[in-house]
């Protein structure tokens, strides 16, 4: 019998692509989900339990959450990346690695097909088949949604049909939920005008007033939370559960699709926004003028490559070691207060911190300078423009 391993979710989507390639196809399916945070052992059980009574030939959950930080997280903190300067990459870096280790499983249990469940109108479909055409060239890809242009509605009827039971009102929101955060689709972001309801997001409000929260960074990684050392990872999964006390991280992305569509998505990533906040700061306050600049390109282009699916061009790899050598002198603590629906940065101490001079204080006193040296260094400096404007006669009014 021909095996095929399916990218597996507990979704809406993969339950109907197990169905249909099992009842439809006559494929023998092994399924897998590729944890990349965010899900409980019970979770994992429970979607495990599901596969099989989809008809999963055999399931396997993979856990694979210090390798996403090591390779990705840590460089979208070291390069601030933001998409839009709003998103923090929630699902689009976690995809690139579902597609790694799936289609190592693939391999691994000799399949001859490797499925997902993604549309042909979004951009998860580019990042799986990116990966998968490029490690597994002689492994076929299938995606029964994207071939047979389906609507939810027609999903949810499919898999009725066949005995399964799915909630349509469940079916109206799709939830991908990860360590850097977790999107929220729904009928509202198919709009450019309606907001996603309160009760859509997973984290509702707790916590009222104020809690101060003491993030400590060590070349650019967080390394504890309120003094208290713990890995990386831990110290995101920490943050994020402070702060959704306080429903903090909610927004709405809209973007450029990679197949040159505008999407609008939902997303919630407490820990990942303020983390990006607080590296920031530090930042400002550790590194030189032209460190900021080129980091701001090189993180923004890094970020749209990853976006893009585009993570295995060597390019990435080179970009990934310039950030890293800029966070030598990133260390110390940023204070941050957690409030209903945001946080506020309060401020940063660092034995890096270039405020600590006695070379002068901003908009006071010039302490390792005469007023001479000042007035030859502006007049010096305007050399440029003066020469243009008195060439070419230019009278600035």
């Amino acid at each position: 019998m021909k095996k095929v391993v399916l990218a597996y979710s507990g979704g809406l989507d993969t339950s109907y692509c197990l169905k249909y390639l099992k009842n439809e196809k006559g494929y023998e399916v092994h399924t897998v989900l590729i944890n990349t945070g965010g899900f409980d052992d019970a979770e994992l059980k429970a979607i495990e339990d599901r596969a099989y009574e989809l008809g999963s030939a055999k399931h396997a959950n993979l856990t694979i959450v210090d390798r996403y930080y090591d390779k990705a997280i840590k460089y979208l903190i070291f390069g601030n990346v933001l998409k839009n300067n709003t998103y923090p990459l929630s699902v689009s870096a976690e995809r690139v690695f579902q597609a790694i280790e799936a289609i190592k499983y693939a391999k691994s249990v000799g399949a001859t097909a490797i499925a997902h469940g993604s549309t042909g109108a979004g951009n998860d479909q580019i990042r799986f088949d990116l990966i998968f055409q490029t490690i597994a060239p002689e492994i076929e890809i299938i995606t029964p949604i994207r071939d047979l242009k389906l609507s939810r509605q027609e999903e949810v009827d499919y898999l009725a049909k066949n005995g399964v039971h799915y909630s349509w009102e469940k079916a109206q929101y799709s939830i991908n939920k990860g360590l850097w955060g977790t999107s929220v689709g729904g009928k509202e972001t198919l709009t450019s005008s309606q907001p996603l309801p309160s009760e859509a997001y997973p984290s509702q409000l707790q916590k009222e007033g104020e809690e101060k929260v003491a993030l400590t960074f060590e070349k650019g990684e967080l390394i504890a939370i309120n003094g208290i050392k713990k890995s990386p990872v831990d110290n995101i999964v920490i943050l994020e559960k402070l702060a959704n006390a306080f429903a903090i991280g909610r927004d709405t992305h809209v973007g450029d699709t990679i197949i040159g569509i505008k999407g609008r998505v939902g997303f919630e990533a407490a820990a990942p926004l303020i983390i990006i906040k607080a590296h920031h700061l530090l930042e400002k306050h550790t590194l030189g003028k032209w460190q900021q600049y080129w980091k701001e390109q090189l993180g923004n282009w890094y970020g749209m490559l990853f976006h893009e699916g585009q993570f295995l061009d060597p390019v990435m790899r080179n970009i990934e070691a310039f950030l890293e050598d800029t966070q030598k002198t990133v260390n110390g603590t940023v204070t941050v207060s957690l409030k209903p629906y945001h946080f506020t940065l309060d401020g940063i101490e660092s034995e890096n911190d270039l405020m600590n001079t006695g070379f002068g204080q901003y908009g006071e006193m010039n302490n390792a300078w005469t007023s001479d040296d000042a007035k030859g260094f502006i007049k010096i400096l305007g050399n440029a423009q003066n020469i243009f404007s008195s060439v070419n006669n230019e009278t600035y009014e």
